[in-house]
């Protein structure tokens, strides 16, 4: 099943979607609430003029690195060895849910950055609550995946990241998180096999598979799950893919680019970057 959160006028919905069609779910209730409730299905019946929203405003965004050829792209141009801990730890960081924006929406070029670049990214949502996941168990609680565009202002991360305290303004900016263009559950998914790509007004940057994927996303979520508990609408990326961004290639996001992000099973997530006054 594919799911989205659609407006037509009257607020945000949770619908279906059934090829270009989006059927109404018939629940009253955003995205987050309707995997809570079990994913009810009403009578559904077909929607006119629906564009589509982000598909969920996450409780916590929470970003791994799970790519290994995206960080010998990327720290080959900084100078950087991976460090040996990366392939013990899946770590992660976390990100601000306020700053999600959808499929179609501009995506603000902050007023403090010179660099924009984009980072193409699978992302799991978590559908039912656990603690102390075992692998073994952890993708039985994933609702289901989106495309995520997780954008940076890599001439700020440059200054943030000696510091070690990880990303701060180089991410968080309104806008800076893009999620879509819906949420396909796990019997429409393999997360093992998904194959991503990234397109730049119409020309293709980058591609790769999450067969690449060192840290699984089941490993990723018993990581995060040890001693807390996960709830549902929480959401999980995978990292960069190798070639998904822009600073592995040293080609850079110019004001009025068309970011098209696509993954096989779940469509194209498509932004412009927009300088603003």
């Amino acid at each position: 099943m594919k799911y989205v959160t659609y407006d037509a006028g009257h607020g945000p919905r949770v619908g279906i979607l059934d090829g270009e069609q989006v059927l109404d779910a018939g629940f009253d209730g955003d995205m987050v609430a309707f995997i809570e409730a079990g994913a009810p299905t009403g009578d559904t019946r077909p929607v006119t003029g629906a564009v589509l929203r982000a598909p969920l405003r996450p409780r916590t965004l929470r970003d791994f690195l799970a790519f290994e050829g995206h960080l010998l792209n990327a720290f080959a141009n900084l100078g950087r060895d991976i460090p040996p801990e990366w392939y013990e730890v899946p770590a992660y960081y976390k990100g601000l849910p306020d700053t999600v924006i959808g499929p179609g929406e501009d995506i603000p070029w902050p007023a403090y950055s010179d660099q924009l670049d984009h980072e193409l990214e699978l992302a799991a949502v978590i559908g039912r609550p656990g603690k102390d996941i075992d692998a073994a168990d952890a993708l039985d609680h994933v609702f289901g995946y989106t495309l995520w565009n997780d954008m940076s202002a890599r001439d700020v991360q440059r200054r943030e990241l000696p510091v070690g305290m990880g990303p701060g303004k180089a991410k968080d900016w309104d806008g800076s998180n893009v999620l879509g263009p819906c949420l396909v559950t796990p019997d429409e998914l393999d997360p093992t096999d998904v194959h991503l790509s990234v397109r730049i007004n119409g020309e293709q940057w980058g591609s790769d598979t999450t067969a690449n994927m060192h840290h699984s996303f089941a490993d990723m979520i018993a990581y995060c799950s040890r001693g807390l508990t996960l709830h549902p609408g929480e959401v999980i990326g995978s990292g960069t893919a190798a070639t998904g961004s822009g600073v592995e290639l040293d080609r850079w996001l110019q004001p009025g680019d068309v970011i098209e992000m696509e993954a096989d099973g779940i469509g194209v997530l498509r932004n412009t970057v927009v300088r603003q006054p």
